[in-house]
């Protein structure tokens, strides 16, 4: 199973760097480039972590709300891809759109944005997923958010998650399954 997961965040990861790299304008042609274009400084991250952040609290509202169509229209892509431990493989957002019915209808969520990469019209998140459920202890997900610029507006393409915080820098074991 482990090994399962590290070829899908290779694959996963791959697919990101692919898109990026096919666009030659957005690839740094340079070290220092590519340093100045991660610097905490560059306009262009500020930027795509202002526009990240305004998702993050689209899909933290729309938890709130019970409201999974917000979450799979506006913040997915329609060509989505997402992986979980213990969930599932999903693509597309006919294939998440029945997950997120069912996750919204009783768990909180705050997503911590931990490191952030961008280039172009890519750009990648680790962040901490964190899951208030409403019966239960709460737990978290470090969580890796793949996003696309699409028609002018940042889009969730993909994201893998496993239970563990990048935050704490350590993995957790998952939930034990609810006795029937």
């Amino acid at each position: 199973m482990a090994r399962v997961t590290r070829v899908m965040v290779v694959g996963l990861t791959l697919l990101v760097v692919n898109s990026v790299a096919s666009q030659p304008d957005s690839v740094p042609a340079s070290a220092e480039a590519a340093k100045a274009a991660a610097s905490a400084d560059s306009p262009e991250l500020k930027a795509f972590k202002r526009a990240i952040a305004a998702k993050y609290a689209l899909k933290e509202k729309s938890f709130a709300a019970h409201d999974a169509e917000t979450i799979v229209t506006q913040f997915y892509s329609a060509d989505v891809i997402s992986v979980g431990e213990g969930e599932g493989i999903f693509i597309g957002r006919d294939q998440i759109r029945p997950l997120y019915q069912e996750v919204v209808k009783d768990n909180l969520v705050k997503i911590d944005s931990v490191y952030t990469y961008v280039s172009g019209n890519a750009g990648w998140d680790w962040a901490d997923f964190q899951v208030t459920p409403a019966t239960g202890e709460p737990f978290t997900f470090a969580i890796l958010f793949l996003w696309a610029r699409v028609n002018g507006e940042w889009m969730c393409k993909g994201d893998f998650f496993l239970n563990g915080s990048f935050r704490e820098g350590k993995l957790a074991k998952p939930a034990a399954p609810e006795a029937n």
